[in-house]
């Protein structure tokens, strides 16, 4: 039985204290193959009394894996990302069934990027000083403690490496909620850390809804820190539960992510990235640069560009090596986008290309059309509501300030892009854009860059070593030396 056989057929158990486990789940959840609608597993639906064991079993690992050495910790995520890279092509496939990536992205972003995030982890925690000297006082950093770990349907390897491999690293004990809906690559991954060796309790995954679940590990009072990446409205109902036991929570929410086109930009060279980052994972990126602002003098130059660029997207089958878009993951995604580009219609912004339905042969599965909307106004909602599918936005400005207020205009403020060709005008527009992470000229992509949000795209920050302390406190030892 191969690897991602063996995770279907795990479906009805949990990873608790090293073993794989019957859950006390009374519903089966459906694992739903999104390019044709077919139910191709099914993943036991926990409880909260089965949260209560993977918890129980974390807190028992705890104090002696929070004082394991570092040489041990490191040979622990060495392994990891070791076994990551030798079942690379079975995880990419796993990503394939679950959710629709296509299998050339899968290869190329979804496992090499994962893995990086453990190797990150590696990079941190060789380096990391634990303690430090300010006169004769010591400060000290400690692992918090047990932690929850909640990751989305969208990039779910991906986060799942970006919150267990610091969180191991820094020494904490974990329990991992993945997503209900694409959770394959998930019970893989299980099964990664016990084969690289984790000592008993200190990873443990229990499937289930965000509602019962992620709820209860919210509430849970043996959990001292929740990790969220999800939705505005999950990080909310996460920070609500969590709030009478005061444990530290972290959130990744939502986006609206601008993507600012100077007037010096070369838009030849410019738009078409724009338009694939947009698009890039069928949309379905809490950072995607969905808002392409741009000078009214160049719209129909950039709308030109765009359209063209929209063409030679070959969309189809994600299994097919040239398909570079295929379906929305899910089919509550996927009635969402469709009512968010009759909205686009409603709202009189101007198709440049794509609509409503699906491309023509795809009628089966949850295939949308990558759609572009032009001359739009930033008070409409397709400008303000994260989307989450491939809809980009063109919405033109008379003046940088202008453009800048737009980038601006909305309740979220994750990601964002500056294009331009004076580098110094477009690190002085990059420093007035309220987000957590600026890509200038679209740079290589860093792992050790801090990620995370303003105002309403979260609390905390993932990636390197500033993703690391979010699983360590502090203690000061007055007295020290």
């Amino acid at each position: 039985m191969d690897k991602l056989s063996q995770a279907i057929a795990r479906g009805g158990e949990a990873f608790i204290d090293g073993a794989w486990v019957t859950v006390n789940a009374g519903e089966m959840l459906p694992v739903v193959n999104p390019s044709t609608g077919d139910v191709v597993a099914k993943v036991a639906a926990g409880t909260a009394a089965d949260l209560d064991r993977a918890v129980a079993a974390a807190r028992a690992a705890f104090p002696s894996f929070a004082l394991s050495a570092v040489a041990d910790r490191l040979a622990l995520l060495e392994r990891i990302h070791a076994l990551m890279l030798d079942r690379a092509e079975i995880l990419a496939q796993a990503l394939v069934l679950e959710m629709g990536a296509t299998i050339s992205h899968a290869r190329a972003a979804h496992i090499p990027l994962a893995a990086a995030h453990v190797q990150a982890a590696i990079d941190v925690l060789r380096d990391y000083d634990f303690l430090t000297m300010r006169g004769t006082t010591a400060i000290v950093r400690e692992p918090i403690g047990v932690c929850g770990l909640i990751t989305p349907w969208n990039w779910p390897l991906y986060q799942i490496a970006a919150k267990v491999a610091p969180a191991l690293a820094a020494g904490c004990t974990v329990v991992l909620k993945p997503s209900e809906l694409s959770p394959l690559s998930a019970l893989m991954f299980a099964q990664i850390v016990h084969d690289a060796g984790a000592p008993a309790g200190v990873f443990n995954l229990v499937n289930g809804t965000g509602a019962e679940v992620g709820a209860a590990m919210a509430a849970h009072p043996g959990i001292d820190m929740i990790s969220i990446t999800g939705s505005n409205r999950a990080g909310v109902l996460v920070a609500q539960a969590a709030a009478p036991t005061v444990k530290r929570v972290t959130q990744e929410l939502g986006g609206k992510s601008p993507n600012l086109m100077l007037p010096d930009t070369d838009f030849e060279k410019a738009v078409p990235p724009g338009v694939m980052s947009a698009f890039r994972n069928v949309g379905q990126s809490c950072s995607a640069p969905t808002r392409m602002i741009v000078p009214r003098d160049r719209l129909a130059e950039v709308e030109a560009i765009a359209r063209a660029t929209v063409a030679s997207i070959i969309v189809g089958q994600p299994s097919e090596a040239e398909t570079i878009m295929g379906p929305i993951a899910n089919h509550a995604q996927y009635r969402r986008v469709q009512a968010m580009i009759a909205v686009g219609m409603e709202e009189g912004a101007r198709l440049v290309c794509g609509g409503p339905g699906q491309p023509e042969g795809l009628e089966q599965g949850f295939f949308v059309r990558p759609t572009i909307f032009s001359d739009v106004d930033s008070a409409m909602r397709i400008a303000q509501e994260e989307i989450f599918g491939p809809v980009l936005v063109i919405i033109p400005y008379d003046g940088v300030d202008q453009a800048v207020a737009i980038a601006n205009d909305t309740i979220f403020g994750l990601g964002g892009h500056v294009q331009g060709a004076d580098l110094d005008q477009a690190r002085a527009v990059a420093r007035r854009i309220r987000t957590g992470q600026v890509h200038l000229n679209y740079p290589a992509w860093d792992p050790h860059a801090p990620f995370g949000g303003y105002k309403r795209s979260g609390n905390g920050r993932e990636y390197g070593a500033f993703g690391f302390e979010e699983y360590l406190e502090i203690k000061s030892i007055l007295g020290f030396a």
